[in-house]
């Protein structure tokens, strides 16, 4: 039960990020510290939801992130109010990543104190 909650959440957070990447600029939600630190711990939660959600499809997580990332960027283009940009793009892919690694170490954590618990 606990596995198929932590899904639809990185699911749900995945359709969160992309509508806010992609809506107009009035529908978003203000900025926390900067920009950038707020695109950052976005991708880097949504990507640390993924690894718990799907622990055994590391690679296959990096590259869904990173893709989206960069396509979210470039769905931009459709709304004549966003302007897509690289460093967008790789400021995103870069909490990805970030939250790719934290993600493995906490799920690496988590795993190891679980299985401890049962001996």
């Amino acid at each position: 039960m606990t596995i198929r909650l932590i899904r639809i959440g990185a699911w749900l957070a995945l359709a969160a990020i992309i509508f806010v990447t992609v809506s107009p600029i009035g529908l978003r939600p203000r900025d926390l510290v900067s920009t950038n630190l707020d695109r950052a711990a976005a991708y880097a939660v949504l990507s640390a939801l993924f690894v718990f959600a799907y622990p055994r499809h590391r690679w296959t997580v990096a590259a869904l992130v990173i893709l989206t990332a960069g396509g979210a960027e470039l769905l931009q283009l459709l709304s004549p109010m966003r302007h897509p940009q690289l460093m967008d793009a790789t400021v995103k892919a870069a909490g990805g990543v970030v939250g790719l690694f934290a993600g493995i170490l906490l799920h690496s954590g988590v795993t190891r104190l679980l299985s401890d618990r049962r001996e």
